[in-house]
């Protein structure tokens, strides 16, 4: 288990806190949380504001192979992995390893990159349609914390039960006050949102040995 951020290449945002805060209505939050195509291609003030493929993964993929020193024909699941571009980039850097991902979004599934579509599945993360021990290395970057805390509980075990060793995740966490007031206006889907001690406290309990990274409103 480490905390460790082998997201360091993406591109750094500005973000208008105060901005989100103000638009950020009940309905706002109910049509975000609907994960269809006013969350992943609708107005910003309901999501992304447009989920285009740019290219931002494949640093990461190479310093996720090279990190956890993945073979060649590695089997990976990307949970959350909405139109499938991370494993998509994945496929283009090590061709011959295997695929999986899982969203809850059917429109995300439904508009996914036409080479890894027919890897992807409609499924929620705390019930993996996969095998014990399926894959070298499960990942979901800013999902799980959508997840209501005990649902989570289950989705961290599940995602322990169907990787072999390796797994990567990031949440929506806080380190002081400003962080935690940024965090508390930007987000409008989450769930389960904790100070990054109490998320480690949190893997100890349920027994998620995998490593972390944060999601921070900085």
């Amino acid at each position: 288990m480490a905390e460790i951020n082998l997201l360091g290449t993406h591109p750094r945002i500005i973000r208008d806190y105060d901005q989100r805060f103000k638009e950020k209505t009940p309905e706002i939050i109910r049509i975000a949380k609907r994960f269809d195509k006013d969350f992943f291609d609708g107005d910003r003030k309901c999501g992304y504001g447009g989920y285009k493929y740019d290219g931002r993964w494949k640093p990461v993929v190479k310093r996720m192979k090279d990190y956890y020193k993945l073979p060649d024909n590695a089997s990976i699941l990307d949970i959350g992995c909405a139109k499938g571009f991370m494993l998509h980039d994945f496929k283009e850097f090590m061709p011959d390893s295997t695929v999986a991902g899982i969203d809850v979004s059917s429109y995300a599934i439904e508009n996914a990159m036409s080479g890894v579509k027919p890897f992807l599945k409609v499924a929620s993360a705390e019930k993996l349609p996969y095998a014990d021990k399926s894959f070298d290395l499960v990942i979901s970057i800013n999902s799980i914390h959508n997840l209501s805390l005990e649902r989570l509980k289950t989705a961290l075990k599940e995602i322990q039960r169907v990787c072999r060793g390796n797994s990567y995740i990031t949440v929506d966490a806080w380190r002081d006050e400003l962080e935690k007031e940024n965090l508390f206006k930007w987000v409008l889907t989450a769930e389960t949102m904790m100070h990054a001690d109490d998320w480690k406290k949190l893997f100890k309990e349920v027994g998620y040995t995998g490593d972390y990274w944060w999601f921070i409103a900085d």
